[in-house]
């Protein structure tokens, strides 16, 4: 049982009262996608001004000179700061009260920071890789939200908090760098420790505390001191990094650091993938006058190197070695190997985006002479432009497959290998890059080992790339024209060099990579922005509901005899063992509840459902889906958004002996005195009485001037109503209220559907009816009864709470204008229910107040059927 949700007119008010603030929220992700396309290129143009006077030549001198001591002590430090990373993660859970085994947190740990340092946008978030995990190690959803966001908190006050005790230490020596005077950074510095000092005084002892609309509950004084040494650790480390790296400086290791902070910190805010650009921009401003900027640059490229592609190899690594050790039977390993296969594909899909990246950026960059020669004795011309050329497109085809990698698509495991293994090629055959070819065999070997994993079907040319994916690539296609003018900065540019086909000349064969590369990456955009034209879904056949109802008759989710009705497109498991009730509303493609079979169906099921909506050029949406479905829906891509609470009866307990049970026990017996008789008709007599639940139905629907509903709800339709039991309420001899029994063979869950009662009942009719099912239930030995849910009920209200949440939390708390949202929580309160959360889940990108909407239109039948209720 379900109730549909008319939050139109709610939506339209916010909208209406939100003006410039609305027109911001709807379309947040475009503009999100465009300021951080525009903060790149102007980090892009400020590197390439600020390195007027720098060559190429000069900056690979710059690597090649770097001190074998100096990489050792920079992946020394990296090590250090992985280790403390870890300690996020696990004082985190310590904080909410869930005790992980350190191995999996220490590798979940590691494993997120080692994606979301390197990716840094939404689709390979560490947050992605913390909930596929830990989803397996037993935490609820809420549990993994509050632990994203205490680490994100803990990274973010800690960072402001160091940078500015630095800086308060340094500043006369920070200073002269920036041409602004001591005192006024650390009057800077001093303001921002002021300003966390009162916030973490006032939120002391776990106490809230609220900034506007966001109400912020701060760790206690012990866990935030103690997570302020792991930041400070953290920090510290990974600036170590990159300062060992740096050649003798006028600069201090005090001051350093100081920048250091602030570059990691507008690098994030930048939202630019890994804060690339952007980052760099700022060490080489600050540092530009106490070192050579070519030495800057080449330190910049081995720390990105030993700080972001070194660790992410490290955890493919081990999990490669995992799988490949399969036979080891120790619990923990086998614990380790079940998440390490959950892990895996989001690993692959960062390092894919990297090869795709290295591929991309080194058809810009000139192949060392000595390397040319060799190859021009061995290979002709028309070979190695080939090569080059193609190898840039190889890059982009990686970057492409990479989101597919991620959501584990078969087709994606196939491009990427393929292109992997030709970009190795023809990395020998242009450029001799040794390192190159290191790097993308080593993928081949991770793809390989992990094939079990990418099993999904799927076509790549159906996967439409979402804003976050289109933004990287248009930040990598950039970062190509600026690398490409750089390199070639003394070139003098003409018409002439895009037919140039010479050995000794690399300019064109730069240029002419760079226009294939933004051809092609143009062409993915558009194609992916274009929608495809719906399909529309074929009725269902009598055949098909006739399976999906031996279905339902042998598992135990009462709700899944909705089925029944016959207004929702079913599709079928592969084995036929399993479905999904789904329907179509605008382009939303709405699966209600999860699948309805064996749990080892589920996730072959889901993908084909979310694939299938693809297809067909919609949004895939999952309605009143419960916690154990929502890491599937993670897995396929999809993002969950609280809907509600249902509320469920332990039967085993429900007896009206007692004090809490007193309300209800008066009800019943003032509705014995009232004179009403309670009976349970089986489905082979419901059609003698048909005629009768008809009269009650009608003037039910009179009364409340209402329309009848489907989806989610039954309606009065006869083949439906004889289907199951009713439980009828009778008044001198004539039916005045009833419900039909929603039930399964099982006996696990018993519920209701329809709940119509004349007029002319008594007061108190419909809870002596529930309460009088319950009992019936609980004598034939059922488990459980489905109150249904009550929407928007139990929201989060803490700080980590999304917007969706906190809307949802308003509209319950003063929505009673559009809907009894309080009202129905409160009647089924009377029961003494356990609440359970319910989801909706949708395509990235999607609004969720779209898909609610179609939602509530397909239940309503349509937008003049909610306007009619």
């Amino acid at each position: 049982m379900s109730t549909p949700i008319d939050l139109k007119k709610a939506d339209e008010d916010l909208e209406a009262r939100g003006g410039i603030s609305g027109f911001l929220n709807r379309n947040r992700t475009l503009i999100v996608a465009i300021l951080t396309v525009a903060v790149f290129c102007i980090a892009a143009y400020a590197i390439f001004d600020l390195t007027n006077e720098v060559r190429y030549d000069d900056v690979v001198h710059a690597l090649a000179t770097t001190k074998i001591s100096s990489i050792l002590l920079a992946l020394f430090f990296t090590g250090l700061s992985f280790f403390s990373l870890i300690f996020y993660d696990q004082n985190a859970l310590e904080y909410i009260g869930k005790r992980v085994p350190f191995p999996h947190v220490a590798l979940t740990s590691f494993s997120a920071y080692a994606v979301g340092n390197t990716a840094g946008f939404g689709a390979l978030s560490a947050g992605a890789i913390r909930y596929r995990a830990y989803t397996r190690l037993g935490l609820s959803p809420d549990d993994i939200t509050r632990v994203i966001a205490f680490v994100t908190l803990a990274f973010g006050l800690g960072l402001a908090a160091v940078g500015s005790i630095a800086l308060m230490i340094i500043a006369d020596e920070i200073g002269p760098l920036i041409e602004v005077d001591g005192l006024w950074l650390r009057l800077v510095a001093g303001a921002i420790l002021a300003a966390l000092a009162i916030v973490i005084v006032i939120g002391r002892n776990g106490r809230e505390v609220r900034i506007g609309p966001i109400a912020i509950r701060l760790p206690d004084s012990l866990t935030w001191s103690r997570q302020f040494l792991v930041t400070a650790l953290d920090i510290a480390a990974s600036a170590s990094v990159l300062y060992v790296l740096l050649p003798d400086s006028a600069i201090g290791w005090p001051g350093f650091f100081a920048i250091y902070a602030i570059a990691v910190g507008l690098g994030v805010l930048s939202h630019v993938p890994a804060g690339f650009g952007v980052f760099e921009t700022i060490i080489i401003a600050w540092l530009g006058s106490s070192v050579n900027a070519d030495a800057v640059l080449g330190s910049l490229v081995l720390y990105r190197v030993i700080y972001n592609v070194i660790p992410l190899a490290i955890a493919i690594l081990a999990i490669s070695v995992a799988e490949l050790r399969r036979f080891v039977d120790h619990p923990v390993a086998s614990s380790m190997r079940r998440i390490g296969g959950r892990l895996m594909p989001q690993l692959l899909s960062t390092f894919a985006l990297l090869l795709g990246m290295m591929l991309v950026f080194s058809s810009v960059t000139p192949t060392p002479d000595r390397n040319l020669e060799f190859l021009s004795d061995y290979l002709p011309l028309p070979l190695i432009e080939g090569a080059h050329f193609l190898s840039s497109l190889l890059g982009l085809a990686m970057i492409v497959a990479a989101r597919g990698l991620g959501q584990r698509l078969d087709g994606a495991w196939w491009v990427s290998i393929v292109s992997a293994v030709f970009a190795l090629l023809f990395s020998l055959l242009k450029a001799i890059a040794v390192v190159e070819a290191a790097l993308l065999g080593f993928h081949v070997f991770g793809l390989v080992v992990s094939r079990r994993l990418f099993t999904r079907p799927a076509s790549l040319i159906n996967q439409t790339l979402t804003a976050g994916w289109l933004t990287a690539i248009a930040v990598i296609c950039i970062g190509a024209v600026v690398i490409l003018f750089f390199v070639y900065r003394d070139v003098e540019y003409s018409n002439q060099l895009w037919w140039q086909f010479e050995f000794t000349e690399e300019a064109p064969r730069g240029l002419r990579a760079v226009l294939g590369i933004s051809i092609v990456s143009s062409a993915i955009a558009i194609f992916s922005l274009l929608r495809p034209a719906t399909a529309r879904l074929e009725p269902v056949s009598d055949h098909a509901v006739e399976r999906a109802v031996e279905i339902v008759r042998k598992q135990g989710v009462a709700d899944a005899n909705l089925v029944r009705m016959g207004d929702k497109s079913i599709m079928f498991s592969e084995k036929g063992d399993a479905f999904i009730m789904y329907g179509k509303q605008g382009r939303s493609w709405i699966a209600l509840f999860d699948p309805i079979g064996p749990r080892q169906a589920v996730p072959d099921l889901v993908w084909r459902f979310v694939e299938a909506a693809r297809a067909a050029g919609c949004r895939s949406v999952f309605y009143q889906i419960s916690p154990a479905l929502l890491s599937y829906c993670a897995d396929a891509g999809l993002r969950a958004f609280k809907l509600g609470e249902l509320a469920v009866v332990n039967l085993a307990n429900f007896d009206l002996k007692g004090g809490k049970w007193a309300n209800l026990r008066q009800t019943a017996s003032r509705a014995v005195r009232d004179g009403l008789e309670f009976a349970v008709i089986e489905p082979h007599l419901v059609p003698g009485v048909i005629d009768q639940l008809a009269q009650v139905s009608d003037s039910w629907l009179a009364d409340h001037n209402a329309k009848e509903k489907g989806f989610s709800l039954g309606a009065f339709d006869p083949d439906y109503v004889v289907s199951q039991p009713v439980g009828v309420l009778k008044k001198d001899g004539k039916i005045v209220a009833f419900a039909n029994i929603l039930m399964t063979e099982t006996k696990e869950e018993g519920s209701v559907d329809l709940m119509r009662f004349s007029p002319d009942a008594p007061k108190g009719s419909m809870d002596f009816l529930f309460v009088q099912i319950l009992v019936h239930l609980k004598e034939q030995g059922f488990q459980r009864f489905n109150l249904g849910m009550a929407p928007l009920s139990g929201m989060s209200r803490r700080e980590s709470a999304p917007v969706w949440d906190r809307v949802g939390g308003t509209v319950f708390e003063h929505g009673e204008r559009y809907y009894n949202f309080k009202g129905l929580r409160a009647f089924k309160s009377k029961f003494h229910p356990e609440w359970q959360p319910r989801y909706l889940a949708v395509s990235g990108g999607v609004s969720p107040m779209i898909a609610l909407m179609d939602a509530t239109f397909l239940i309503g039948g349509g937008l003049k059927g909610v306007v009619r209720k």
